[in-house]
């Protein structure tokens, strides 16, 4: 496939965060006594305000902020054994390298995702759309129509780069090329994304002279 710009998700695409994640929405659920199990199957890949509310259905927006804002704070400054992802370090050096523009496009919060990608030792980008900057997250369009327009690019000149579910539907719903990394076998739509990776080591980038860029596979 042929784009101008890159837009990667954070969590679970360039970071191995899982076990700050999954630490994190224990505790809360045990807290709460809401069974484990079932708040780790529906948080993946979606705005921590939006699981709050599907969790605490009648409590007052005060309420959910108040449980978002010690949640924020735990996942923020707990980053151990957070991890960059096989190939995603090498990558990002070499999108910034070859000039070409790239963002970083998720479900977290502005200080979570920094925490993040920082302990992760990613590159910083130019870009960063984070919770706070769109009304509706993920599987919405919004977040990725917003980094297109941030890299003042096309949703289609854009790869979005995706391991859950709710994200390979809110790049394939703002247009988007789709590249599905890791991503559970069971995620909807998953015959409708341009390629399917196990790792960002398989990705071949080539810049062309007229700034396309050609996405390809190691075979």
């Amino acid at each position: 496939m042929k784009c101008k710009g890159f837009l990667f998700d954070l969590d679970g695409t360039l970071v191995d965060s899982l076990p700050v994640v999954e630490r994190a929405w224990l505790s809360w659920a045990s807290r709460r006594g809401i069974a484990g199990e079932e708040v780790l199957n529906f948080i993946h890949g979606k705005q921590a305000i939006t699981s709050l509310r599907h969790f605490m259905p009648g409590a007052s927006e005060d309420e959910i902020r108040d449980e978002f804002l010690l949640l924020e704070k735990t996942e923020a400054e707990d980053t151990d054994g957070i991890i960059a992802l096989p190939g995603a370090r090498q990558l990002l050096a070499m999108l910034s390298e070859m000039n070409i523009p790239w963002a970083i496009v998720t479900s977290g919060s502005l200080p979570v995702a920094s925490a993040r990608r920082q302990a992760a030792e990613l590159p910083e980008p130019e870009t960063m759309v984070t919770a706070e900057r769109v009304q509706n997250g993920k599987p919405e369009p919004d977040a990725y129509l917003l980094g297109a327009q941030l890299l003042q690019l096309e949703p289609e000149e854009c790869v979005v780069v995706e391991d859950a579910a709710a994200g390979i539907l809110s790049g394939l719903a703002a247009g988007c090329h789709v590249i599905a990394v890791n991503a559970p076998a069971s995620s909807p739509r998953l015959e409708d994304v341009d390629m399917q990776l196990s790792s960002l080591e398989e990705l071949i980038i080539q810049k062309n002279a007229d700034g396309s860029v050609n996405v390809d596979r190691k075979h």
